[in-house]
């Protein structure tokens, strides 16, 4: 798929969600992954083939709507820093018109991030930074990280480590016309049941 400034390619969108990071937080999946973590629990992102193509400002729309419900939003995918120049533009606006806080999850490493094309200004834009491929023999099962060489990087001083420790590891929405959305990492749900 060829970047656009404006385009972003979304996997998926939860409205509220309570295991992406501190609160209550809207969460946006990105569609497509250079990186292809083995063993990634969500394969379906990897595909750069447009998805659900959005504008930055129909994105921001949305998740401006639910301002008032959320204290944040969480970025995940897919590899968020391969659509780094729309979602650039897409925090930014945020940062500027909103108060929610910003979390992102990305399979490349912070030096990596600073290394690429509209890395540092995003970087800029960003609360907590949880980097690092996903290492399947490293999985965490009771973490807000995969595995366990990511990393969690504050950003800015909105969190402390402290607000990491009590989420929940999964949940699992049914929306009206019966879709179900597992977020989280999945293998905690196995113990549950």
């Amino acid at each position: 798929m060829m970047e656009t400034k404006d385009i972003l390619n979304v996997h998926d969108i939860m409205n509220l969600s309570h295991t992406n990071g501190p609160g209550r937080r809207m969460v946006v999946w990105l569609q497509g992954c250079s990186l292809g973590c083995i063993g990634c629990f969500n394969p379906d992102t990897h595909s750069t083939m447009p998805k659900n193509l959005m504008t930055t400002d129909d994105l921001f729309e949305k998740i401006f709507i639910n301002d008032m419900d959320i204290e944040g939003l969480t970025i995940s995918g897919g590899e968020p820093f391969d659509q780094a120049v729309p979602l650039y533009h897409l925090l930014r606006r945020l940062r500027i018109e909103t108060s929610v806080s910003i979390i992102v999850f990305s399979g490349y490493t912070l030096s990596q991030i600073k290394k690429i094309s509209y890395g540092p200004p995003l970087l800029s834009l960003i609360d907590v930074l949880i980097d690092g491929p996903y290492l399947e023999q490293l999985k965490t099962v009771n973490d807000f990280r995969g595995s366990a060489n990511q990393r969690i990087h504050l950003l800015t001083d909105r969190y402390g480590m402290k607000d990491f420790e009590d989420i929940p590891q999964a949940e699992i929405q049914i929306d009206p016309q019966g879709n179900i959305c597992i977020s989280g990492f999945p293998d905690s749900l196995i113990s549950l049941l």
